[in-house]
């Protein structure tokens, strides 16, 4: 795919703010020129209403949903959600699914085993159901699962990576599939505010052994895991600075292969405010 997508991963504003609000943010986004809203499905038992609602509200900027847990929502009622999303708004809404994590399905009260197993199952029954594989993605990041998105739906929606994560999803996924990964970045040139932000962030996700195995993959140890992550694997993984040098960073994802990047503006830990002032930055240099 020739043209670079830019989109937006802002799930804890999008999801979990007021109806009102978030579509008001993803009315000034779709403006702007981005090309799709990712957000979180939760762990509810039914795909969130949230995504039909900004379907509604907005004209014509695609909404993914940034995962879906395969844990659960059934197979049926997320082909529903998606068919019925379709004839309202034909091709804008695109059915990301994910295996998440033991601990955090665990937590909420469901067994959590063989992942790759439950999302081959969980593919038969979008089959079944009848939805087709090019209205849904994979939150994939080992070689298995990427081919698994390569195989059976549109493509990968890799998330916590550094571009050379990238380029081996697309040498995996080949030239056809959409590879669509989430990069967090910082509006920050202060390099010590900014990497102070980042840490807030990577903390958790360092936390989960998905991610860390992923990164180990890529020569990174737990030296740089350690207390939020490394200098090194900090600016690896989230760019920052000027909009100039996020730009700049985002790009090393493009020229590894990506054909859409999903960017999350780190805000300091508030998820209660949109970052438009961030977004509008990026918007000027990126579309």
């Amino acid at each position: 795919m020739a043209q670079r997508l830019v989109s937006v991963w802002q799930p804890f504003f999008l999801g979990s703010a007021s109806r009102g609000a978030a579509i008001d943010a993803a009315t000034e986004l779709e403006d702007l020129g981005y090309s799709r809203l990712w957000f979180s499905g939760g762990f509810g038992e039914n795909v969130a209403p949230r995504f039909r609602e900004i379907l509604d509200g907005t004209r014509r900027i695609g909404v993914a949903s940034g995962i879906v847990s395969i844990w659960h929502s059934s197979p049926s009622e997320a082909a529903a959600f998606a068919q019925d999303a379709e004839r309202a708004h034909p091709g804008r809404f695109l059915l990301g699914l994910g295996a998440s994590h033991a601990v955090v399905v665990e937590g909420s009260g469901t067994t959590y085993r063989k992942p790759y197993s439950r999302m081959v199952e969980y593919l038969d029954g979008l089959d079944a159901a009848g939805l087709p594989p090019e209205r849904r993605i994979l939150a994939a990041l080992g070689p298995r699962m990427l081919e698994l998105s390569r195989d059976r739906s549109a493509g990968a929606h890799p998330y916590f990576v550094p571009a050379q994560h990238t380029a081996e999803a697309r040498a995996a996924i080949g030239p056809d599939r959409l590879l669509a990964p989430e990069v967090a970045v910082v509006l920050d040139a202060d390099a010590a505010a900014a990497r102070a932000t980042a840490r807030q962030y990577t903390s958790g996700y360092l936390a989960l052994p998905n991610y860390t195995n992923n990164l180990r993959r890529f020569g990174w140890t737990d030296e740089d895991f350690a207390a939020g992550g490394s200098d090194r694997l900090v600016d690896a993984l989230i760019p920052w600075g000027t909009a100039e040098e996020v730009a700049a960073g985002l790009d090393k994802h493009y020229q590894a292969g990506a054909d859409e990047v999903a960017v999350q503006v780190l805000n300091g830990g508030d998820a209660t405010t949109f970052p438009a002032d961030a977004f509008r930055a990026l918007a000027a240099v990126l579309i």
